[in-house]
């Protein structure tokens, strides 16, 4: 009878391991099944070379930028377009991680829970993006040889019409790079990187300020041009003299955001850069975004010019483009989306896509007093006449990045306009002013945005 007992224990043990077993499975089947499936051991869509072997993928107008029919990738004829979307298509030998043929493998080969990656005419999928290619390849052009990045997004459905980085190549003829390369070709900086965000880090300042200060409005500092710490000091390009929350934003005051910065504290500062995502990594459409990093020391000349973007101060470029369409967007920022849908091969829908999500990042208050504020920089210190016929809102920003190197130039904003919601990002890599440098980028980019939509 106990030996009976034991055996039956021991099928049971057995058999709770099985279905163990198979649970798991069929949670990995589920969530790793498409990279399985898209292995390059799998002939039925790999040719012999590695190369896929089906699916196109297209812009939101319909504008072929590559093909993988005949096993081999192709690309739109237009020479300047291939190469500013060299980021998002990828190039014939899969050197650029958020290129199509790496994270969008299973979309292209059609791939499913039930038949896997069987078609049946054996074409794949055609991949349709928000993106446009001549916004793109304006976007392109703006930044020339220089490196850098450029993104726009509909800040009310999350769709980005616009992702272009620097430099870039044409994908038919792929590059090699060396070992001790420092250029990062094949990086797409707009997702995989991050840099010193330098003054346009001082709008996540300043909403501390607004939802924790109840004199921010009116608390004010006198700039002479430079703040002492001991032997050290925060300086500014030239005295400011009196200023409160408005004037200093506009003239992008180093002596008040560094004050301002201790009179918020540390943690108040990790509060906040935790509050608006800029330390996430936030996945979009299968492209995981770089996350941020910050350092507060609890006092002294660190903690000062953390709170003015630079110290250790790292940023997404998509990530702080999310933050500027909260402000526009009443505090909440959509989800960025790249891809629209997937069709079959002849052209019928292949799926739905799930409706945008929001997500919180300041105060519906906070953004309307930022809103006003990052107009009146606009008007008071960039000049609405550089941004002719554009209801923009915008902060640059220029990023020291290392002793007797040009600083990093940054402009960031929105369109204040029910008919073009649109949040925007520049960073031009060792650029110089960021008003004068990024803010025209940004204008001749927006300016086609505005002319097609």
């Amino acid at each position: 009878m106990k030996k009976i007992e034991r055996r039956a224990i021991m099928c049971l043990l057995l058999a709770g391991v099985l279905i163990a077993g198979l649970a798991v499975f069929c949670f990995r089947y589920v969530t790793d099944g498409d990279d399985w499936a898209t292995h390059t051991a799998n002939k039925q869509i790999y040719n012999d070379s590695g190369k896929l072997e089906v699916g196109s993928l297209y812009d939101a107008n319909g504008v072929l930028l590559m093909t993988n029919t005949g096993g081999e990738m192709t690309f739109s004829s237009d020479y300047g377009l291939r190469k500013a979307l060299v980021h998002v298509t990828g190039d014939r030998n899969n050197n650029v991680a958020t290129g199509a043929n790496v994270v969008y493998a299973d979309k292209l080969a059609g791939y499913n829970l039930l038949t896997g990656t069987y078609t049946l005419k054996g074409q794949g999928r055609n991949v349709n993006l928000n993106l446009d290619a001549d916004v793109c390849e304006t976007a392109a052009a703006a930044l020339g040889s220089r490196s850098g990045t450029v993104g726009v997004y509909n800040y009310e459905t999350g769709e980005i019409i616009c992702l272009v980085s620097s430099p870039n190549y044409d994908p038919m003829k792929p590059p090699t790079v060396s070992a001790d390369d420092t250029s990062g070709l094949y990086i797409n900086r707009f997702f995989s990187a991050s840099f010193s965000p330098g003054s346009i880090f001082k709008l996540v300042t300043a909403a501390a300020s607004i939802e924790n200060k109840n004199d921010y409005a009116t608390w004010t500092y006198t700039c002479d041009g430079s703040e002492e710490y001991g032997p050290d000091k925060v300086t500014c390009q030239s005295a400011h003299g009196t200023v409160n929350l408005q004037q200093a934003l506009s003239d992008s005051c180093n002596c008040y955001f560094g004050k301002l910065t201790e009179e918020l504290g540390a943690k108040t500062m990790y509060k906040y850069v935790e509050k608006t995502g800029l330390t996430e990594s936030r996945n979009v459409d299968g492209v995981d975004t770089a996350a941020g990093s910050f350092e507060f020391p609890e006092s002294g000349i660190n903690l000062a010019w953390a709170g003015i973007g630079q110290y250790n101060d790292l940023v997404n470029p998509c990530t702080m483009m999310m933050y500027m369409g909260a402000i526009a967007n009443g505090g909440q920022a959509a989800q960025p989306q790249l891809i629209r849908d997937v069709d079959f091969a002849n052209g019928l829908p292949a799926g739905f896509r799930l409706k945008k999500r929001e997500i919180s990042m300041i105060e519906e208050n906070t953004a309307d007093i930022l809103k006003t504020l990052m107009h009146y920089n606009v008007e008071d210190n960039y000049g609405t006449g550089n941004f002719p016929g554009l209801a923009i809102c915008a902060k640059s920003g220029t990023a020291e990045v290392g002793k007797g190197i040009s600083p990093n130039a940054w402009f960031a904003g929105f369109l204040d306009d029910e008919e073009h919601p649109y949040a925007f990002i520049v960073l031009v890599e060792k650029g110089g002013s960021g008003s004068s440098v990024a803010g025209s980028v940004a204008n001749k980019v927006l300016q086609k945005v505005v002319e097609k939509y």
